[in-house]
């Protein structure tokens, strides 16, 4: 049951829901993966790779929160939490201890690729049902794979 009403159908708003569920799990989980990163990368490029990666933590927490916000708006409850996200998470794990700049890097590059695809999937999904969820996840996309671009560029 839902105290919040929403215009989709029950089968939309199940599909946008999954949607909008996996895209909020994947967003925190990047925050955190790259808030670890962050905290233990070293090298001569630590700097530069550091405040990056503040950058990135930025834009998966501001944009978390705009999904969690949308799921809500549609009368979906959004499930932040630990134990979910550890389970649902479509980023693989960082490596524990001290990350040279360079597979620092590296790390980025593959959780923002695996993030990015499945947001391609969920952009995809959502046409159809709800083209305003469908919006938010086409932008917060283009945020990410810019973010994917410029680490990806530290590798050439």
């Amino acid at each position: 049951m839902s105290v919040v009403k929403s215009t989709l159908s029950d089968d939309d708003r199940k599909t946008v829901g999954d949607a909008l569920q996996g895209a909020l799990v994947d967003l925190v989980d990047l925050s955190l993966v790259a808030k670890q990163v962050h905290w233990n990368v070293y090298g001569p490029r630590f700097r530069s790779v550091h405040l990056q990666l503040d950058d990135v933590v930025d834009t998966a927490r501001q944009h978390a929160d705009t999904v969690a916000e949308r799921a809500s708006a549609i009368g979906v409850t959004p499930d932040g939490r630990a134990e979910t996200v550890a389970k649902t998470s479509g980023i693989g794990t960082v490596q524990d201890g001290w990350i040279k700049d360079a597979d620092a890097v590296q790390t980025l590059v593959r959780a923002l690729g695996a993030v990015i695809e499945r947001m391609r999937e969920r952009i995809k999904v959502t046409d159809e049902p709800d083209p305003v969820t469908q919006d938010i996840l086409i932008g917060l996309t283009a945020d990410l794979e810019k973010h994917h671009w410029m680490f990806q560029a530290e590798t050439a």
